[in-house]
């Protein structure tokens, strides 16, 4: 039994390693960082894994240490997924 337990695990966490692997990288424009509420407000174009055109709007961040990687004005590219319910930025990046 302890073995089956180990291999679901293990396959979970495979399976949800390779689901945010092939999310789509968007192009932004931060508009907004708000730390204490951890979201930030982005200028992006269209999200295919959401469904939703370009437009400016507020996302919930995975990790509040993201925000301390970009500032209002940086050019991003950054993944975003629903979680629970939230539409939330998984990963951003500053484009060089």
């Amino acid at each position: 039994m302890k073995k089956i337990l180990t291999a679901l695990c293990a396959t979970l966490l495979a399976a949800a390693a390779f689901a945010q692997a092939v999310l789509p990288a968007v192009e932004g424009e931060v508009r907004k960082i708000d730390t204490e509420a951890k979201k930030i407000t982005l200028r992006h174009g269209d999200i295919p894994n959401l469904e939703m055109t370009g437009m400016t709007m507020v996302f919930r961040v995975k990790d509040p240490e993201l925000l301390g990687k970009v500032k209002p004005g940086d050019k991003v590219r950054f993944t975003a997924d629903k979680v629970d319910g939230a539409l939330t930025v998984l990963s951003i990046e500053p484009e060089s």
